[in-house]
């Protein structure tokens, strides 16, 4: 049995779920006693599909996404929907309609975003596994934000079945846990997981590619490039905070058109400020935002091609206080991945000097999931790094 009044007492000072399917229980399978919860923008039958936004908010599911008929056909339990960013447009999880998220290791923080919903409930042992998407990194930020463990499985692994979209060709569903084991059950549950191995180098983007990192981001990255000999490096074709950018707008025009007949009085006023970006690329910057996304994905799968894979911060800084402006280059490594559609797994690999958790990414080769979760298991045995957060127990 699920004890749900347990759940909605622990889920109260956080709001990580806006939802809780009361009806949900146990099946026979893999994932027989293991609880899921789902990011507000994959459908779920019966329960508010809103993809964070008001303008959703009464509308029901009137199926499961693709994603989670297989979880259900393994045995999970669904259990709720997830607080995100409003059309999971962002990177703190401060929602206009539903609240703001906290992060279990401390409160006023941001789990990152846009899942941070998704984040916070598996570190705080709300459910023991989230769905989440990734468009930018919006699995990947909240793991290392709240000290778990995300995976972005390859654009083209993966049904986006049944996901409210924010930019199609980006867009990722992907799993977050506590462990590597349990991420690696459900990666290969949901998605086409390859066997290959983990064969070659580790590479690294040299200087950052400009991107300034805080003090303990550096450190923790010092140590797990000690930990697996990585010493290769690698340069991009433009800065990362440029390619980031192009994504960006990729998703600003996306949804500005599929929101353009949309009740602005159900918009927030941050969400319609982004979607206006797009509308202010002029066709010369749009060629331009098009050669650089080509560039970078072209760039990006010739070195996991040639070395095998690539570390890089999750991302530059720790989380940070919801009263703070979220810094622009929260998604400046994580993009990589999206724009190349590969895999990417992110762990924790260290913390802050006052207690925030710091997280690396690893990006690797289709059809070598299983070598990419192979590097992160040498990398968590030698860092050790996670730990829950001090005041929920799992």
């Amino acid at each position: 049995m699920i004890d749900f009044d347990a759940l909605e007492r622990a889920n109260a000072p956080l709001k990580a779920f806006t939802d809780f399917d009361r009806e949900a229980t146990f099946g026979e399978g893999e994932l027989a006693g293991v609880t899921v919860g789902v990011k507000a923008n994959i459908a779920v039958s019966g329960m508010p599909w809103t993809g964070g936004m008001e303008l959703f908010r009464n509308r029901i599911a009137e199926r499961d996404a693709e994603v989670v008929v297989r979880l259900r056909q393994s045995g999970a339990a669904i259990v709720g929907s997830l607080n995100m960013e409003e059309a999971a447009l962002g990177a703190k999880t401060d929602n206009p309609w539903f609240g703001a998220t906290q992060n279990p290791h401390r409160p006023g923080y941001t789990p990152g975003g846009s899942s941070g919903g998704s984040g916070a409930a598996v570190a705080a042992g709300l459910c023991d596994v989230a769905l989440g998407t990734d468009t930018m990194g919006s699995i990947r930020i909240p793991a290392a934000y709240c000290g778990v463990y995300g995976f972005k499985p390859a654009h083209a692994a993966i049904s986006q079945d049944g996901l409210e979209m924010t930019e199609p060709s980006l867009d990722t569903i992907g799993p977050l846990a506590r462990d590597l084991d349990m991420l690696e059950r459900v990666s290969r549950l949901i998605s086409d997981f390859g066997e290959g191995g983990a064969d070659g180098q580790v590479a690294l983007l040299t200087g950052f590619g400009g991107v300034e990192c805080q003090p303990a981001v550096l450190r923790c990255y010092e140590a797990a490039k000690a930990e697996l000999g990585a010493s290769v490096e690698i340069e991009l074709p433009h800065p990362p905070t440029r390619i980031r950018f192009a994504g960006f707008i990729s998703a600003s025009r996306f949804l500005a058109a599929h929101l353009a007949d949309a009740d602005r009085d159900k918009i927030s006023p941050a969400l319609a400020r982004l979607m206006n970006y797009g509308s202010k690329r002029s066709d010369a910057d749009m060629v331009e935002d098009a050669k650089v996304i080509a560039d970078t994905k072209a760039a990006v799968e010739a070195a996991v091609e040639t070395y095998g894979a690539i570390m890089l911060p999750t991302a530059p800084q720790v989380a940070f206080p919801h009263s703070a402006a979220g810094p622009a280059n929260q998604a400046d490594f994580t993009c990589l991945a999206n724009i190349a559609g590969l895999p990417a797994i992110a762990i924790p690999v260290g913390w802050s000097d006052d207690g925030l958790p710091v997280g690396a990414q690893l990006i690797g080769k289709i059809g070598h999931e299983a070598g990419l979760f192979a590097l992160a298991r040498s990398l968590d045995a030698g860092l050790a790094a996670y730990r829950p957060p001090a005041n929920f127990s799992h």
